[in-house]
């Protein structure tokens, strides 16, 4: 299945978008409360401030979406919601960037997707039940075949999600953005990493949308790790540059 992904540029589009995250993070998952959205477009004060992508297939059906959160006077929803360990101040304000909002649409999730995106439901529901804080995340019998597969066969098994996260580093090269924000279930964090994008912890998970760890991953860094733990990847995300 092919996707394609676009940077959000018009206001009907934005609309859609918006509809899409209001079914997920109200409908589906109860992050957000659907009273606050009467209108049924799920947004905040950092969308103004944020560049937004949508991914479709291959007969131009919205599959997901995702924002990269730009520096601005409003801050980060990471430095609002979660109690860091490290000293904000290090980090560069101007080249900074938030990745934030993936939602991908329920008629293309796989239920492994689910879990991985958006949380297991005890750990939804109860933040004791964690088994690490800092995103070492232990498996549960039946969570599958522990065997690593190649590298194709685990682009393919999340491709809409690597598509996304694709645009966005494509996105912050541009804009010289060297370091990336992200709250992120256990499970996104070992998919990402998977594929060689790796996060490091900067907190204690925070119940925020699900059961979240604040991250930061500094690009050039990931682009290292990238390059030998997935070649192809890294080969296909620098060939547009």
């Amino acid at each position: 299945m092919g996707f394609a992904v676009h940077k959000v540029s018009d206001d009907d589009r934005l609309r859609t978008v918006y509809r899409l995250r209001y079914k997920v993070y109200c409908e589906e998952w109860g992050f957000e409360r659907p009273e606050d959205y009467p209108d049924g477009l799920e947004t905040d004060i950092f969308d103004k401030q944020s560049v937004h992508f949508l991914v479709e297939n291959g007969t131009r059906r919205l599959v997901g979406t995702i924002r990269l959160i730009l520096s601005s006077p409003e801050g980060f929803p990471l430095e609002k919601y979660c109690e860091l360990d490290i000293n904000i101040n290090e980090l560069p304000r101007e080249s900074l960037a938030e990745i934030s909002r993936l939602a991908i649409s329920k008629e293309f999730r796989r239920r492994a997707e689910d879990r991985f995106i958006y949380g297991p439901e005890e750990e939804r529901r109860n933040i004791g039940s964690l088994n690490n804080s800092h995103g070492k995340f232990r498996r549960r019998s039946g969570d599958g075949d522990k065997t690593e597969k190649p590298f194709h066969e685990r682009r393919m098994k999340h491709e809409a999600v690597a598509s996304l996260y694709k645009a966005v580093y494509l996105e912050s090269k541009r804009r010289q953005i060297t370091h990336w924000y992200a709250v992120m279930t256990k499970g996104l964090y070992i998919l990402l990493s998977r594929l060689g994008i790796d996060f490091h912890a900067i907190g204690e998970p925070v119940d925020y949308h699900g059961i979240r760890t604040p991250y930061v991953g500094e690009i050039k860094k990931i682009e290292q790790s990238v390059s030998i733990k997935n070649p192809e990847l890294f080969k296909e995300f620098s060939g547009e540059l």
